[in-house]
């Protein structure tokens, strides 16, 4: 392998102009390729963005031995797939979240990585800047007491017509889109997995049939007497925030989930006193995490966050998406 991960491009969704340039700004990694349904398309994509290999199928791509890892911006049904014929191919993967629709698919595809011995991590981007590890570093240091409550939303207007949101086929909906960020990161800050969960939501007609969910609104209980309260929708005014308030005081944070290269806020709030400012540099969390990744691969180093985590934030997706469609009648 070379001294740099070489990096393929599986598809062209909207995604890929934040990740691609971030991928291409890691020290560690190049992206050398990218694949679309048509070499058209996939030429005019490498074009645009100064990738030196343009292949008209993701089988092709794949076959490359000039290619080390792929990142997976494909709709949330198709993952589990690609995944498989990535790991199959010999590639490391890095893919989009969810990383499956199910946790039996998340468990697959571990089954599958610890067969090759390959690495695959889920891209929740946002777990790698630097704000929350200052935020962990705070709760660590007991700046909330014991923790209470966690309010998270995180929200957007997808507008209409052919999103890929709208179809039930391709994943989409708001809990699978935007509401996996609520579930992971609440996990994340409790440290622990949910013993309840409750889950509220509003659907509409799938652009293929059946119904899908537009926005929902739910309650995980941890074991150790935090409460959770997310809300999550794609038809929305833009909302994105954390909150999380404890015993001894309160930890806010804007736009957690957002891009944010130019420096943020992280507030902390103790009973009337002044409130605490805590300045954390801007970065760009896709390359942080494109940066970990080849780290692991090239060096050998452990990834953060592995299988285990991502099929245990697929099995409370899966939990309150029943809990939803019940109270709902769909």
């Amino acid at each position: 392998m070379s001294e740099k991960l070489r990096w393929g491009i599986l598809g062209s969704a909207r995604i890929v102009r934040k990740t691609i340039p971030a991928l291409q700004e890691t020290k560690n990694g190049e992206v050398v390729g990218i694949a679309s349904r048509t070499e058209e398309k996939a030429r005019e994509y490498a074009g645009k963005h100064g990738i030196p290999q343009a292949f008209g199928s993701y089988e092709a791509l794949l076959a490359s031995p000039d290619i080390d890892a792929v990142y997976i911006p494909l709709p949330n049904t198709l993952h589990l797939e690609w995944i498989l014929k990535s790991l199959d191919a010999g590639k490391h993967v890095l893919c989009e979240k969810p990383l499956a629709m199910s946790a039996a698919e998340v468990e697959q595809i571990a089954r599958k990585a610890e067969q090759t011995g390959l690495k695959v991590l889920e891209g929740f981007m946002y777990r790698f800047h630097p704000r929350f590890e200052k935020l962990q570093e705070l709760l660590a240091d007991g700046a909330v007491g014991k923790l209470t409550f966690v309010h998270v939303a995180h929200s957007f207007d997808a507008g209409d017509g052919d999103n890929i949101r709208w179809y039930s086929s391709l994943g989409g909906g708001a809990l699978f889109d935007t509401g996996c960020y609520c579930v992971n990161v609440s996990r994340m800050v409790t440290g622990q997995e949910p013993a309840e969960s409750a889950a509220f939501g509003n659907y509409r007609d799938a652009n293929d049939g059946g119904q899908i969910d537009t926005s929902i609104a739910g309650m995980l209980r941890f074991p150790g007497g935090a409460t959770v309260l997310f809300d999550t929708g794609v038809n929305l005014e833009r909302r994105n925030f954390l909150e999380l308030t404890g015993t001894e005081g309160r930890l806010y944070l804007d736009n957690p989930f957002g891009l944010l290269e130019e420096d943020s806020v992280l507030e902390e709030h103790h009973f009337g006193q002044d409130t605490v400012f805590h300045q954390v540099k801007g970065e760009n969390h896709f390359v942080r995490m494109g940066e970990h990744f080849a780290d692991s691969v090239l060096n050998g180093t452990p990834l953060h966050y592995g299988l285990a985590d991502a099929a245990n934030n697929a099995r409370v997706l899966e939990e309150l998406d029943r809990a939803a469609r019940k109270q709902a009648g769909t």
